[in-house]
């Protein structure tokens, strides 16, 4: 079977994945990835790049000898006695970015003249500049309120459009669960957090949201139709809207992520690091994480919290009553056919046509023929004396 069959099959309800019926799996596995990105914060910590902590950077451009480049760079620099807080990064096949705290301007020239010297260039081809923290701090704290700003208004909207603050919740818990490993990924990779990377983590955000509200509109239609009919509890309308968004995600995800991959092996193997390789890790694993928690977290965690609502207990009831109807129902109607078969093989009456059933006389008749004295044979009249 192909993936479009699968996902048709999905759709319609023939297939099921039980993500609901197994949440409580789907909450281990993201508890232990939350624990395995703590542990990162405080094991490895997030590597702020020199926009957060400030610094002096030197750049030596073109034509530079990448040979051994860490080791003369880091000579170069200890001579001026701060051999500690070097930062060496190849950018590209032939530049060299030195990171280091902040130097004196004597200091800063004694560097960019080394710098020349080891890698045999003019000194004009290497640069220093010198960036304050306090550029960092502004810009942490304007992420930090755009962040703020944009979680209160996600809480409003949601809460407004589903008229119910428990999807907000279930959002909110997803959102946060995505920044949370995604960050702890990057401590984890050693990255340098960049200013492109809080950008990242925004975006990031932005698209878990999207996909989390998508599967959310399926459930409220879903909910709405199972409590206009009884036939469905809460738990499976839920589940059968993930699982009918299931193959959109995915392939949304997938479209999403192949671009960004490219970037990633272009980055890795040719660019080096700088915004457009920090920028696309942060995507690539929030995205993926994103995909992840839209799908397993967050309406699972929205069938718990509304599990006890008085409205959801009612309609898990009608629904268990419809269903077991159905189920005698379809049990009786299956009894009758074998006995109608039985019989039908016992008396040697040819086998019913499609939609018709045999007889104890041999007629097929209609399945939904009446039954009793009308069908029977006719006897004959007696004899007047």
């Amino acid at each position: 079977m192909n993936f479009a069959q699968f996902g048709n099959d999905l759709y319609t309800g023939e297939r099921s994945v039980p993500v609901v019926a197994r949440r409580r799996r789907f909450y281990a596995g993201s508890i232990v990835m939350l624990a395995i990105a703590l542990l990162g914060f405080g094991v490895k910590g997030l590597n702020l790049g020199l926009e957060f902590n400030g610094g002096s950077e030197f750049r030596v451009s073109a034509s530079a000898s990448t040979d051994d480049f860490e080791q003369k760079a880091r000579v170069v620099v200890s001579d001026t006695g701060e051999a500690s807080g070097v930062n060496v990064t190849k950018i590209g096949n032939d530049s060299i970015r030195v990171q280091t705290v902040k130097l004196t301007d004597s200091d800063a020239s004694v560097v960019r003249e080394g710098l020349a010297e080891a890698f045999d260039v003019p000194v004009e081809n290497v640069s220093a500049t010198f960036i304050g923290p306090s550029w960092g701090a502004t810009v942490s704290q304007k992420a930090l309120q755009a962040l703020i700003i944009f979680l209160l208004l996600v809480a409003l909207v949601m809460a407004i459009y589903f008229r119910t603050w428990k999807m907000s919740v279930a959002a909110l818990v997803a959102l946060g669960h995505d920044l949370v490993i995604t960050a702890g990924i990057y401590a984890w990779s050693g990255f340098e957090v960049s200013p492109a990377t809080l950008i990242g983590f925004l975006t990031v955000l932005g698209y878990s949201l999207y996909d989390t509200v998508v599967v959310f509109d399926k459930v409220r239609e879903n909910t709405s139709e199972a409590f206009a009919t009884g036939r469905m509890s809460y738990a499976q309308a839920a589940n059968l809207a993930v699982n009918q968004t299931m193959v959109r995600s995915i392939n949304t995800t997938v479209v999403a992520l192949l671009p960004i991959l490219s970037i990633l092996v272009v980055g890795f193997g040719t660019l080096g690091p700088g915004t457009l390789l920090d920028l696309s890790l942060v995507l690539f694993i929030g995205i993926l994480v994103g995909a992840y928690s839209s799908i397993f977290i967050a309406t699972p965690l929205l069938v718990s919290l509304r599990s006890n609502e008085e409205s959801v207990v009612d309609l898990g009831k009608r629904a268990a009553r419809h269903q077991a109807r159905v189920a005698k129902q379809e049990a009786a109607e299956e009894l009758v056919e074998g006995h109608l078969e039985e019989g039908a093989l016992v008396s040697g009456a040819p086998e019913a046509a499609p939609g018709e059933r045999s007889t104890i006389t041999g007629r097929s008749v209609h399945r939904y023929a009446q039954s009793g004295p009308r069908n029977q044979p006719r006897r004959p009249p007696k004899s007047k004396r």
